[in-house]
């Protein structure tokens, strides 16, 4: 999971990046609202924390203009500002939660993980006529259910997450698979067999020397 974090205390910039990544999520930090923002544009992230006063662009104006243009990505706000009006703006902006300074690093885990257990019991992830059901591991193609294994919809759902992009069998073990199990690139090529065969059409180039390429025809 890939968090953009948004902060301009250097020091709590960096206790909070290394409290996540040792929690395995992969951080990206900021200290400037202009740059969060063009990071935004350009790259994909499943979740947004976000101080508020922070140079060039603040925290409300960030999320006001995501949610404008249809930007859904969940977000929290980490902010000094403890009035209700603060709180009420970023709630009305679209934020997902708002967890006031100074707070627990364990409280913003379990809030985090809250957010995500919500957004992946409601999602649906529809594309060229499919139904993906990620969190219940089914598709249904064709008016048919398919049950899926528990890797391989997460496999898949990384691939449709990233259409367009080459990903290489190195970056799905590391997105997919947090344990020490590791699978070989064997066990990567045979979850990609098997999902090619449970579709109608070929979704999926084979880049050769770099990876795969999921593709929505």
């Amino acid at each position: 999971m890939k968090i953009l974090l948004l902060e301009d205390d250097v020091i709590l910039q960096e206790i909070i990046e290394e409290f996540l990544m040792e929690n395995d999520y992969r951080v990206e930090s900021f200290y400037d609202g202009e740059k969060a923002l063009d990071a935004i544009g350009t790259d994909r992230y499943d979740m947004l924390l976000l101080d508020v006063n922070v140079p060039n662009i603040d925290g409300f104006e960030i999320l006001s203009y995501l949610r404008e243009i249809g930007n859904t990505t969940p977000a929290i706000y980490i902010t000094s500002l403890a009035g209700i009006d603060d709180l009420k703006k970023g709630f009305d902006l679209g934020a997902d939660d708002y967890l006031k300074k100074p707070f627990e690093l364990e409280e913003l885990r379990a809030r985090i993980e809250h957010i995500v257990r919500l957004y992946r019991l409601q999602e649906e992830i529809e594309f060229d006529g499919m139904k993906f059901i990620p969190k219940a591991h089914q598709i249904i193609i064709e008016d048919q259910l398919i049950e899926m294994r528990q890797k391989e919809a997460q496999v898949l759902e990384y691939f449709i997450r990233n259409t367009g992009k080459i990903i290489s069998c190195d970056e799905i073990i590391e997105n997919v698979w947090s344990d020490d199990s590791m699978p070989t690139h064997a066990t990567i090529r045979t979850y990609i067999k098997n999902l090619r065969k449970m579709f109608t059409k070929e979704y999926f180039d084979n880049i050769k020397g770099e990876g795969y390429r999921f593709n929505i025809l």
